[in-house]
């Protein structure tokens, strides 16, 4: 319905966040935007926006999708009330969270397909 909505916050939108807050943000949605899809900080990263959007509660028919994801993205990040190290902390959190799931030999195999390990 919504060509620009997909069902969870997709990596495609990070570089758009970029200019939204101060500089330390900056740095950090550069560092995120160079690394493949399914690097731990992307995915981390992911987790991040996921939670802070909502995208979990996100319908197709809710004026969030009729925004589309990055739209929404940009207004999550903006409308953030903490500081950008609040933000940040969220982010490694998330980044944790990731690497504790990736090291727990849980994932699927076609999850894991997906999944850039670090070496």
């Amino acid at each position: 319905m919504y060509p620009d909505s997909e069902i969870l916050f997709p990596s495609r939108c990070i570089p758009q966040l970029r200019d939204l807050r101060g500089p330390e943000w900056a740095k950090l949605i550069d560092h995120i935007a160079a690394r493949p899809d399914g690097h731990e900080d992307v995915l981390g990263f992911s987790l991040t926006m996921i939670r802070l959007g909502s995208c979990l509660t996100c319908d197709l028919d809710s004026y969030r999708a009729s925004l589309g994801c990055c739209t929404c993205a940009r207004r999550s990040v903006s409308g953030f009330k903490g500081s950008d190290k609040e933000l940040i902390r969220l982010f490694e959190e998330a980044r944790e969270e990731v690497r504790t799931y990736l090291a727990s030999n849980e994932i699927p195999g076609p999850i894991a397909a997906l999944v850039n390990q670090p070496a």
